[in-house]
């Protein structure tokens, strides 16, 4: 059985490439390029990290990842 789990995926604009969160047990959330390493949370955890990052600057979005259960 999958379930589906989340990583929220960060735009700043421009040409750099797009981050991940990593970690959001502290103040400022890590962030990472690296999509591997970004953490897999559920929906309410995903949607409270795009809500402390949403500033001008840079575009959170949900992407959803299945996952074996």
């Amino acid at each position: 059985m999958k379930n589906i789990k989340f990583v929220v995926k960060v735009n700043r604009g421009g040409t750099r490439a797009p981050q991940y969160v990593q970690r959001v047990d502290s103040i400022p959330i890590h962030m990472t390029t690296n999509r591997k390493l970004a953490q897999v949370m559920g929906r309410f955890t995903a949607e409270d990290a795009i809500k402390s990052l949403q500033n001008s600057r840079c575009i959170p979005e949900l992407e959803s990842v299945q996952v074996s259960a």
